[in-house]
């Protein structure tokens, strides 16, 4: 068992949530953002902290990282995952459209990373890891905002790395294909050399060993967790 403390934000249900219910099995404690009132109950199920409100405003995350240092005294794991941005064909979306996919898929990291990070140099460790998407690198324009957002996330988060690694803070990303949180379609998993969507609890596996001491000497990374779809492509 572990008394280290994690932050997992947009995880009322999905990815987010799954990856917040590993932490706590593996003994973390754990924080849990969302803007739908499903993370407060399920901080409350897993003995943690719950925050209603959204990782796109500042106010709402610093109150999560305050509630968390006054709670527990520190931070050990950020795990940035998201909701979902404009998805219209490429040249249909607005300016507005893009900049809130940006918002969406990118900032959402880099809002609680700025508040958190200091915490983690202080205490010289900490790994933070963003839900991305497979498609950060293999776009399809069935996600245009995710896909493009998202290789941005990949360029920030190797920076990232560089630059804290002397703090022993490590950042990567999880790449997951279709997953089972997602509806499921025929030919979708028929697009995967594996023949399946992935489970929600495969990504959350994943994130978790990347949270973990096991993990020690992984930074600046993008995991896929696509059952070989990327590679398929």
């Amino acid at each position: 068992m572990t008394n280290k403390v994690a932050i997992i934000t947009a995880a009322g249900s999905g990815m987010g949530a799954a990856v917040a219910r590993k932490l706590a099995e593996d003994g973390y404690k754990v924080a849990i953002l969302s803007s739908s009132g499903k993370g407060e109950a399920l901080a409350q199920e897993l003995g943690g902290l719950g925050i209603t409100g959204s990782n796109q405003s500042s106010e709402d995350i610093q109150r999560l990282v305050d509630e968390t240092m006054k709670r527990w005294g520190r931070i050990d794991v950020l795990v940035n995952s998201a909701g979902h941005g404009p998805r219209k064909g490429i040249l249909e979306l607005t300016d507005e459209d893009w900049h809130e996919g940006i918002n969406t898929y990118f900032l959402n990291a880099v809002r609680p990373m700025r508040l958190v990070v200091p915490i983690m140099q202080q205490q010289k460790s900490g790994s933070i890891i963003n839900i991305s998407t497979t498609w950060a690198f293999e776009p399809s324009v069935l996600f245009p905002t995710s896909a493009v957002a998202r290789a941005g996330l990949a360029a920030f988060t190797k920076m990232c790395s560089d630059e804290y690694a002397m703090d022993n803070i490590r950042f990567n990303n999880v790449l997951p294909g279709w997953i089972d949180s997602l509806p499921m379609l025929d030919e979708r998993s028929q697009s995967v050399p594996m023949k399946r969507y992935g489970t929600m609890e495969e990504v959350a596996n994943t994130v978790v060993f990347l949270a973990s001491d096991g993990a020690g000497y992984i930074t600046g990374q993008n995991i896929r967790v696509d059952g070989g779809l990327a590679r398929s492509i």
